[in-house]
């Protein structure tokens, strides 16, 4: 095969969202190599989080700011959000409903290399407005990503299992956020104390990691990944019976209360883990940042445990029961690290950022359930909601300066995670929530063919039609 020939096998740049694909009914087999490379996503976004976080602390050092100006680096980071229009509501969301996931993706990978190399002339300069400069470009194109990956990892695939599917690919986020910390703590802290120098060593990692994305980016292009239209979730729905895509998009309250849900949950989330190592050398005695970088790795790693274990729990448990559970321990756990300090202190932001891990990935999942033909529209909303990010951590930062207690300071994202709980609730309790996702959930679509036989395992299909019926994409 020719290149010509095998460019044009593969899937390309434009979506006619008013067709109908056979991606409506991908069964797990068929998914398996796009949701693998949208996966790695998850890992750069958790990666780059879990560097943010430590460069928090240490650019408070070397640069002699404080922490409220610090927080300017999560601003900066999840800023894409604050302005609506920039990313997931405006030229990401447009790009998704026009042009398909793979130019998403694409586009997001790109904007994401290009802010990693202008951490360099940043580190050059010792600029902290160049180094929130760069962070914004790469928040920017991590916030593309997630417009376009969260989404597709839903509907990609039979939607009974969709919250399972995207807690699993967001582990690795997890992973990610582990990684970070640890190089972190010995790329950016030195044994003995801070320094500018320090700085060289942020250019060579960011330099490495623009490299791997220009690669990914490229492996993204020359990959077939399926498109799944809005004519195919409206198809999704209707074989459910779920009537909500026959409400006009701004009578969908279920979805802007789980776009609230996101927005507290995630600034809370963001401001909890920006001022960790803060929270670690203030409250526990003896603790300097390098060990306090470590013992923010050691907590992401509750946060990987914790997702990991949910999505599987979820096999067995309805996955807004996980998520009530879970989203309930967060908010206890973190009400009891306002009081408690040393070992206790740092025990219950473990167990916060163990209860954390699953309630993100299933607020996506859970919000945009039964939206049919507005789901792309909508994903953006619930997406939108992480300028959270931008939003809480300053607070938090701001009333830590004012009583110079860290500890204290907790509190802030303790009444942002109440807020998030109230949905938690609601698609619990409330029948109008329940009902729909629950229909949804049931749902045989990927899972059996239209004689009722499991597609998966073949049981009852004769040997000429074990295998998968190859998915050919209208274009």
């Amino acid at each position: 095969m020719g290149l010509k020939q095998f460019l044009n096998s593969r899937s390309g740049f434009r979506v006619d969202n008013r067709k109908t694909t056979s991606a409506a009914t991908l069964t797990l087999r068929q998914s398996l190599w796009p949701l693998t490379l949208v996966t790695t996503l998850f890992f750069l976004w958790g990666f780059a989080y879990g560097l943010l976080d430590t460069l928090n602390k240490h650019f408070q050092v070397t640069l002699h700011i404080n922490r409220g100006r610090s927080a300017g680096l999560q601003a900066a980071y999840f800023g894409y959000g604050t302005l609506i229009p920039l990313a997931s509501l405006g030229y990401a969301n447009w790009m998704l409903r026009h042009w398909g996931y793979k130019t998403v993706f694409i586009f997001g990978l790109v904007l994401y290399g290009i802010g990693a190399l202008c951490m360099w002339p940043a580190g050059l300069n010792q600029s902290f407005g160049g180094f929130c400069g760069a962070t914004f470009v790469i928040g920017s194109g991590l916030g593309s990503l997630e417009t376009a990956a969260n989404p597709y990892l839903t509907v990609c695939g039979p939607p009974r299992y969709s919250e399972i599917r995207i807690n699993f690919a967001q582990a690795f986020n997890a992973i990610g956020t582990v990684v970070g910390p640890v190089l972190g703590s010995y790329a950016f802290f030195t044994e003995t104390k801070d320094d500018v120098n320090a700085l060289q060593r942020v250019q060579w990692v960011y330099l490495a990691i623009g490299i791997f994305v220009f690669c990914l980016a490229a492996v993204f292009f020359f990959s077939n990944i399926p498109e799944v239209t809005d004519e195919d979730m409206a198809f999704q729905v209707a074989t459910t019976h779920v009537n909500e895509q026959e409400k006009p998009f701004w009578k969908q309250y279920k979805l802007f209360h789980a776009t609230l849900a996101q927005f507290t949950y995630t600034g809370a989330q963001i401001a909890i883990a920006g001022y960790f190592i803060n929270y670690a050398t203030e409250t526990w005695p003896g603790t300097d940042n390098a060990k306090g970088a470590k013992l923010l790795a050691g907590a992401q790693g509750a946060f990987a445990v914790g997702r990991f274990l949910g999505s599987g729990i979820m096999k067995y448990a309805r996955a807004r029961w996980v998520f009530l559970v879970y989203l309930s321990g967060t908010v206890a756990f973190l009400a009891a690290s306002v009081t408690q300090r040393e070992q206790k202190g740092i025990a219950m932001l473990f167990m916060t950022l163990f209860f954390e891990s699953v309630c993100f990935p299933t607020i996506v999942a859970l919000g945009i359930r039964g939206l049919g033909r507005h789901y792309k529209r909508g994903s953006g909303f619930i997406v939108g909601g992480v300028c959270g990010g931008a939003v809480v951590p300053p607070i938090l930062g701001h009333v830590a300066d004012m009583r110079n207690d860290t500890g204290f300071a907790m509190i802030v994202p303790t009444m942002f995670m109440v807020v998030a709980w109230t949905y938690a609730v609601a698609v619990n309790f409330a029948p109008a929530y329940r009902d729909t996702v629950d229909k949804v959930g049931e749902s045989t679509v990927g899972l059996q063919d239209e004689g009722g036989k499991d597609v998966e395992t073949g049981a009852g299909i004769g040997a000429e039609d074990e295998k998968d019926v190859p998915v050919h994409l209208e274009r």
